[in-house]
């Protein structure tokens, strides 16, 4: 029942409806399907599957691209999406002696139907395999001159690219799990672009370090052309709206841009966002690494032991919607007596537990009182019940005894040090609790709660009278030495 801390805060995701919507608008994509549909019995590929280059000026046309080079090579770079993602599929020339440069044929994949017939679910795992390929030639070698890297043999040397194609994946990776955790612990959800020396910043300059080095500032000038080119390849599959760094910052500093000082425009810069469906396209890779990256609406089909364990680290608006949706669900009837059984236990996240379950519990209603009533004289829940009862005015409220006062404020602190919560909010809960009761700490130590000895060491911290601290230090050790701890 016991939660573990989810690496990265939960993110509200759009319907996949929506995002099926928006993926087949993506304009990579979008032109990957209709060069799919123009393919005919006569279109000729090569032995990678591309587009001979014959073809490339009538396939720009079919897009309305401009007929130059920088159209053949937008129209190339749809065709390969569409052979990467099984919108076509490519057949190699026929017969055992068939010549090195033979052209092979292409017919419509099994894809191509899916996008228009199939479920959203059939769209964003098509849409999925684009952004992989895309990923793909964001993070590859960039050369001046190829036939430099070419041997007599014909064979590329790899070593003189001084490529590291794990290397580069991870710095890309982290630079987008970074945008998402920015984008996601501000609750924007993909509204606030971030500016793009901030986000090289955030990979290169060590937390600890005061004043970047020039070392270090250089750094980061590369990792911001870096990632304009890598934005600029990644915005048109749809996952960042990107404004890419200005063109006369280029002129201005030679071939890099330097940090923007602070009296500049940083938006000049580059400036980037992720879109609904980048924060779903990366929170799915960051699922396939393994990574814990929860999204709100995860837990309405679990168990209460599931729900509370889940939210136990969430902010104060996610789990409230959490909550929400799972009572939506389950309806009102028996919620409360399964999240009163969930909040049960004396492990580490028990208190937080119970906490959530107090929540939960007033967005349940008047619906939860006979089950709330029924926990009156159970010594875990007893007190929360109370405070439950007596927030919404019930009459008929017993008087907890003074035994049970105390295991509350233990376990209402233990509470809040396991949510690592403001640490002002924290002093005032432990000064308001300790304040109520006179003598508090010469009782408190013999609550038999298993954090009293940890809650009491740590009002002996944040208690901002002196002489109240050294008691609650003392009444820490006496609870140590009664646990035999």
């Amino acid at each position: 029942m016991s939660a573990e801390r989810p690496t990265l805060p939960p993110v509200r995701l759009h319907p996949e409806a929506e995002l099926a919507r928006d993926a087949l608008a993506a304009p990579l994509l979008a032109r990957a399907v209709r060069l799919a549909r123009w393919a005919g019995p006569e279109t000729r590929v090569g032995a990678g599957g591309e587009l001979v280059e014959a073809q490339l000026p009538a396939a720009a046309e079919h897009l309305g691209l401009a007929a130059d080079e920088d159209g053949a090579a937008e129209a190339s770079e749809a065709w390969r999406l569409a052979v990467d993602t099984g919108l076509l599929d490519v057949h190699d020339p026929e017969g055992d002696d068939a010549a090195d440069d033979a052209e092979g044929t292409v017919s419509a994949g099994e894809n191509l139907g899916l996008l228009t017939g199939g479920s959203p679910q059939d769209v964003l795992a098509i849409w999925l395999d684009g952004l992989e390929a895309v990923h793909a030639d964001a993070t590859a070698p960039v050369f001046d001159d190829f036939a430099d890297l070419v041997g007599e043999d014909g064979s590329i040397d790899f070593d003189a690219l001084d490529w590291d194609p794990e290397a580069e994946a991870e710095f890309l990776d982290g630079v987008l799990g970074n945008l998402y955790l920015l984008t996601v612990g501000d609750g924007s959800e993909g509204e606030a672009p971030v500016p793009l020396p901030a986000l090289a910043a955030s990979m290169i300059v060590p937390d600890d370090m005061g004043e970047p080095t020039d070392d270090i500032l250089e750094q980061v000038s590369e990792a911001m052309m870096r990632l304009d080119d890598q934005f600029r390849l990644l915005e048109p599959i749809g996952i960042v709206a990107y404004r890419p760094v200005d063109e006369a910052l280029l002129a201005e500093e030679g071939e890099e841009a330097q940090p923007p000082a602070d009296d500049e425009d940083v938006s000049r810069y580059g400036m980037v966002r992720l879109t609904p469906l980048g924060l779903y396209g990366i929170r799915a890779r960051m699922l396939e690494a393994g990574i814990d990256a929860p999204a709100l609406g995860d837990l309405t089909d679990k168990g209460a032991d599931t729900l509370l364990g889940g939210i136990a680290y969430y902010p104060e608006a996610a789990a409230r919607s959490e909550v929400e949706q799972w009572l939506a669900r389950r309806g009102a009837d028996g919620a409360a007596g399964e999240l009163l059984d969930a909040a049960r236990g004396a492990d580490q996240q028990a208190p937080l537990r119970r906490l959530h379950c107090q929540q939960a519990l007033a967005l349940v209603g008047a619906e939860a009182e006979p089950a709330v009533r029924a926990v009156l004289d159970d010594a875990e829940l007893g007190g929360l019940a109370r405070v439950w009862l007596a927030e919404r005015g019930a009459a008929d409220v017993p008087p907890p005894p003074e035994s049970m006062i105390f295991w509350l404020a233990i376990d209402t602190i233990a509470a809040q040090l396991e949510a690592d919560g403001d640490l002002d909010e924290l002093q005032g809960l432990v000064e308001g609790l300790s304040g109520q009761h006179s003598g508090f700490f010469d009782e408190a130590w013999r609550v038999a709660h298993p954090a009293t000895a940890d809650v009491l060491e740590a009002m002996g911290q944040l208690h901002s009278d002196k002489k109240k601290a050294k008691e609650a230090r003392k009444a820490a050790f006496k609870a140590r030495s009664r646990s035999g701890g």
